[in-house]
């Protein structure tokens, strides 16, 4: 006898929507809808249809309205970081260039590895009325649209041409999301007239799912390799990076480390994974990092790198560790876990580190190499101490930094990217709970700040709304994108925001000046286009989008306005001057590979290329 399977009649939009309703995880014994709603800017491409879907569920799955669809994606990739990963919202955009100015948010969340779901709209699939409104029109290929820019930047990308196709495409998208290792942002294009096309789908397609992250367990016989390896070391070291917190592994590493006085060294975006205080809490590593981590870094024999794809700014371009250095990777991905030639334990942070801390049984890292990895660590303290300190200098990012840490509240977030600021953050900031530190510097995206702190806050309301999301941003990147103040103020998602003033893009300008050249079109001053250069009025800009702003002249005042923004309900922005040359953290820095002439008519930048590169030396060659 032939069962007929309950079918429902969606179109295309309608049943991306009710599908995504139904997609719940478990988190902490809770079972949580994976989809916490949605950013969107409508336009012709998107809201016929997709409009029409999202409406009825306004109430069960929010969708914020954007003012720049990059922004929607920064904020995205925000709220999916406060998450941990395990939970995700979709930003969708209109045909054209709104999709478009979503690929640099989409390149984010590729480098930083954060789920982000796009549903953009796409052109005509019957071509009937084309060439259409916003439509690229290429001769020799018709399916060549905008959306195709997005493979690069994409872990998973479709284009649905029948509405059948999103009963295996949805679930794709969302296992990618989901995928530890895999993990990353899924885009889906909707031409304009599939979107309304309606289709009978199985009554069970919607039905209700609850789905867990995936804990690859490790291979035994990399595990007892590593343990071997690790068991002969005599100046072991721990890097701990993002993907420590993301499997949920911060006690296992912290247990680990303890149980075998192996010091500990973060990246920037592992800067939350032990608390300052911790004692074998060594540092931030590498260019935005630490004397202190950069020095053990130096002699360590053996490196277990946990949960981290050692970017450039970690490793500083290759040249933080010892030439002899034995690298063990361990790591979910395959890819991360294999570089430079790394003795790879492919698994869960979580699973493989209580592993390998039953195959090292009793080893300890000798008491003499631990004791001197702390005394580098109090020197540093020290060191930071005296640099976030302030009275009889300049104001400096690293005095701002000091006074908000120590005045906010432990679970507070810390939102920062772009230029100077995330190496000011990462090496001056002591950390005060787990997982309270957001320094976006995997894809170092400008504009990243405000757009990422109003996604985390819209995160960060949903269970810790008592606490503060803190910004802190240059005047380049506000200038860049600002209008998520407003966004914040009208949904209600209070931030505090220090803008701290150097009068153009000094970071640049430093790097420029380190290389032997004039400062150049980089601060405002120095623009020769700019015939009378003057100052942005940001408090009267931050005040005209609904915000409460105030300007101060120092540290002392920042300290008394960010105690009254803690107590008020209601977004504000705090606007300091810092100095453009003085005051800049010069402790903590490693080698860093930039591109520099290797001939020109300037003897000052024949000088510093020759000085860079005098330190390739030390470069690893890949292995």
């Amino acid at each position: 006898m032939t069962v007929t399977a309950r079918t429902i009649r969606q179109t295309a939009a309608q049943a991306i929507t009710r599908y995504l309703l139904n997609q719940y995880i478990e988190i902490d014994g809770v079972e949580t809808r994976i989809c916490g709603g949605g950013f969107g800017i409508f336009g012709h491409g998107n809201v016929p249809c997709l409009g029409e879907a999202l409406y009825p569920h306004i109430d069960t799955m929010p969708l914020y309205r954007g003012q720049n669809e990059q922004s929607m994606g920064f904020a995205a990739a925000a709220y999916a970081k406060y998450h941990l990963r395990r939970r995700f919202m979709f930003c969708t955009a209109s045909a054209g260039p709104g999709t478009a100015n979503l690929l640099t948010a989409a390149a984010l969340a590729h480098a930083n590895r954060l789920p982000l779901l796009m549903l953009c709209g796409d052109t005509f699939l019957t071509r009937l009325p084309d060439p259409v409104l916003q439509q690229l029109e290429h001769f020799g290929n018709p399916t060549l649209g905008v959306n195709d820019a997005f493979k690069a930047v994409s872990r998973f990308w479709d284009r649905i041409t029948h509405p059948a196709q999103v009963i295996q495409s949805l679930p794709a998208a969302l296992a990618t999301m989901l995928d530890p290792a895999d993990c990353g942002p899924a885009f889906i294009a909707l031409p304009q007239d599939v979107q309304g096309w309606a289709y009978d789908y199985p009554e069970s397609f919607f039905d209700r799912r609850v789905h867990r992250i995936r804990r690859q367990a490790p291979d035994m016989a990399e595990v007892a390799e590593a343990a071997a390896l690790l068991a002969g070391a005599a100046r072991p070291m721990i890097i701990a990076g993002g993907g420590v917190q993301y499997s949920g592994a911060v006690a296992e590493l912290t247990a680990f480390a303890e149980a075998h006085g192996i010091p500990v060294v973060e990246t920037i975006a592992g800067r939350a994974n032990l608390l300052a205080t911790h004692p074998l809490n060594i540092g931030p590593i590498g260019v935005t990092g630490s004397d202190s981590a950069n020095a053990i870094a130096e002699q360590a024999d053996v490196v277990l790198a946990v949960g981290t794809r050692l970017q450039d700014f970690t490793t500083g371009s290759w040249t933080a560790f010892a030439g002899d250095a034995r690298l063990i990777g361990l790591n979910v991905g395959r890819h991360d876990a294999m570089k430079h030639l790394s003795l790879p334990v492919v698994g869960d942070a979580k699973l493989a580190l209580t592993a390998l801390g039953r195959a090292l049984g009793g080893y300890r890292a000798p008491e003499g190499w631990t004791r001197s990895a702390q005394g580098e660590r109090r020197t540093w303290d020290a060191y930071v101490a005296e640099n976030v300190a302030h009275g009889n200098r300049p104001n400096s990012y690293a005095q701002a930094i000091g006074v908000v840490n120590a005045l906010c509240d432990p679970r507070d977030r810390v939102v920062t990217a772009a230029g100077g600021l995330p190496a000011e953050v990462t090496a001056n900031w002591r950390t005060l709970d787990v997982g309270t530190v957001d320094v976006e510097f995997g894809f170092s995206c400008m504009g990243y700040e405000i757009a990422g702190g109003w996604g985390a806050r819209i995160a960060q309301a949903e269970g810790e709304a008592d606490k503060d999301t803190i910004v802190l941003v240059g005047d380049g990147s506000y200038l860049l994108m600002n209008s998520d103040i407003y966004s914040s103020v009208l949904t209600q998602k209070k931030l505090i925001i220090l803008v701290l003033d150097n009068g153009g893009f000094a970071v640049i300008n430093k790097l420029q000046n380190n290389t032997g050249q004039d400062s150049f079109n980089n601060l405002i001053a120095d623009c020769p286009t700019v015939p009378e250069p003057f100052a942005v009025d940001f408090e009267a800009h931050a005040r005209s989008m609904g915000a409460d702003a105030v300007t101060v002249a120092n540290p002392t005042e920042l300290g008394a306005a960010f105690t009254r923004a803690k107590a008020s309900d209601k977004t504000t922005v705090i606007v300091m001057q810092v100095d453009a040359y003085e005051g800049w953290t010069t402790g903590g820095h490693a080698w860093w590979e930039v591109g520099t002439p290797q001939t020109s008519d300037n003897a000052n930048v024949r000088a510093k290329h020759a000085e860079i590169e005098a330190t390739r030396a030390k470069q690893r060659q890949g292995v």
